[in-house]
């Protein structure tokens, strides 16, 4: 490709204008499939994604990675954003985004957070092509550290190339190293040589330096802005995730674009009131007005009970169920209407505080917590959520094995809900945050289905293993729900956020 006179040339094509140049390159729903195993592939980093606009994850990284007064600033910079050319659009999402973050904060939302949004916003019909080649390589002008990770462990790309970021010992300054913003013509033919790639593909062709980079390639194929519109409307199913999203840390439960951002920004004063005010029936009203008053601020709880389980004389029920936010038990507690206590392990002091339920706080140490759960139990019913820790996704983690050990008055139930702005749970950070969040949400869903009581013979007391009783009632959990069991445990999730 060449520039002269104000015209472009592209072998022996001459074009006029950027729109000639846009329509000369096939559309990517053109590119076959077949064949490709051999052939190595090179693509943009945007075309890979539904959405054009990367301030959606610029937002994420600001507001799970830095703080809520971070994501204000780049809130506030997008009308300055609109003005300005891409390149200095990058430069400004970037400092506002990473001056004075921590390398090992932005790691852990590379890992944790970052992923769940990519793939939820993967070109389906992209990602086929790019899995198809042999070899592939992705170029982006976002910072690399933003999507390495993403890109090699989900997609198995084979090398990634970004815009580097300037750093200041263990934080990043704000500013780019001295290479600038990431070119991607300039490194293609660096990593190459006269060797061309088979196939190239992008989608922001309007800029001068992506025409370079797509003139370098064999076959050349383009995210026509048609091609996003029909993309858009097609999510890719989560059965074909390269791989399955099962552990991601983030408080967000939206794509932070800026719309919904300023949304959010408008409803937190509105939300915490609505929290404080929720916590506050849930706490002082009986059971039944505190259900129907709930219903009506918008949190909504569906219930399924079974026929209702007496219990032992000298002895309370354990109602065993999984765990998505901290409220499981109190909502199990307005199904039942009536007082149950909950056993917990990294409950802040101020959730204790405002629990509405009794709580009864573990060590982690097996012997001493079954001394803790036998002396709970003769007190009355008990709440256990043997998975140690919340999963948002539809899975499982492994039941540990010691209810099994304490009681065969059993009661799996299976516990479901959504958050449509808020996340009630994090690993890595405020966790005295976590009772207020998830009540901030305009509408949430609880949906509560209490399963029979375990039979005899399925308890340690009808000759069954402490091993056998935790897998069956984590498989009856999964069955009532459409979830997914898995072996992962609490540890397993930990060490995925952390990166160990």
């Amino acid at each position: 490709m060449k520039v002269r006179n104000d015209k472009l040339y592209i072998g022996e094509k001459i074009f006029e204008s950027q729109d000639q140049v846009i329509s000369f390159f096939p559309s990517v729903t053109k590119c076959s499939l077949r064949g490709r195993k051999s052939q190595t592939l090179v693509c943009d980093f945007s075309s890979l994604m539904r959405s054009e606009s990367f301030f959606p994850f610029f937002m994420l990284v600001a507001f799970e990675g830095g703080s809520i007064l971070r994501a204000l600033f780049l809130l506030l910079s997008c009308p300055l954003l609109f003005f300005l050319n891409f390149e200095l659009q990058m430069k400004v999402m970037i400092f506002i985004t990473f001056c004075g973050l921590r390398f090992k904060d932005v790691d852990r939302l590379s890992r944790a957070v970052l992923p769940k949004f990519y793939l939820e916003n993967l070109n389906f019909l992209v990602y086929q092509i790019l899995d198809s080649a042999g070899s592939k390589k992705v170029f982006t002008s976002v910072p690399r550290v933003m999507v390495e990770g993403f890109l090699k462990e989900y997609i198995k790309v084979d090398s990634v190339k970004g815009t580097e970021l300037h750093t200041i010992g263990k934080y990043y300054s704000g500013f780019l190293s001295k290479s600038g913003l990431f070119l991607k013509h300039g490194t293609l033919r660096d990593d190459f040589g006269e060797k061309t790639p088979d196939i190239g593909i992008g989608s922001n062709i309007s800029l001068l330096a992506d025409q370079l980079f797509l003139s370098f390639c064999k076959e050349v194929y383009v995210v026509h802005k048609e091609d996003r519109k029909v993309c858009s409307r097609t999510v890719m199913p989560r059965e074909k995730y390269p791989k399955p999203i099962i552990f991601h840390d983030a408080r967000l439960a939206f794509l932070p674009t800026p719309l919904a951002t300023l949304i959010m920004f408008m409803w937190l004063p509105f939300g915490i009131l609505l929290a404080f005010f929720r916590l506050s029936v849930a706490n002082f009203f009986p059971p039944k007005p505190a259900n129907f008053i709930l219903s009506l601020s918008g949190l909504i709880l569906k219930y399924n009970l079974s026929k209702s389980v007496p219990s032992q004389k000298g002895k309370g029920v354990l109602y065993v169920c999984n765990h998505r936010t901290l409220f499981d038990p109190v909502m199990l507690s307005l199904a039942l209407e009536k007082p149950l206590c909950a056993v917990t392990y990294t409950l802040s002091r101020f959730s204790e505080l405002i629990s509405p339920i009794r709580t009864v706080r573990l060590t982690r140490d097996r012997n001493h917590d079954a001394k803790i759960i036998e002396k709970s139990l003769k007190k009355g019913d008990l709440v256990v959520c043997p998975e140690g820790t919340t999963c948002k996704e539809p899975y499982l983690l492994r039941f540990s094995s010691l209810f099994a050990e304490l009681t065969d008055e059993i009661v799996p139930v299976a516990i479901n809900t959504n958050a449509s702005m808020f996340h009630g749970t994090t690993t890595c950070g405020y966790k005295w945050l976590d009772p207020i969040c998830f009540p901030m949400n305009p509408r949430v869903v609880y949906s509560v289905e209490v399963l029979e009581k375990l039979p005899k013979e399925r308890t340690m007391g009808g000759g069954r293993s402490n091993h056998e009783v935790a897998n069956y009632v984590q498989e009856e959990v999964a069955k009532a729900l459409g979830f997914e069991s898995t072996t992962l445990t609490r540890r397993d999730k930990h060490l995925m956020i952390k990166g160990i």
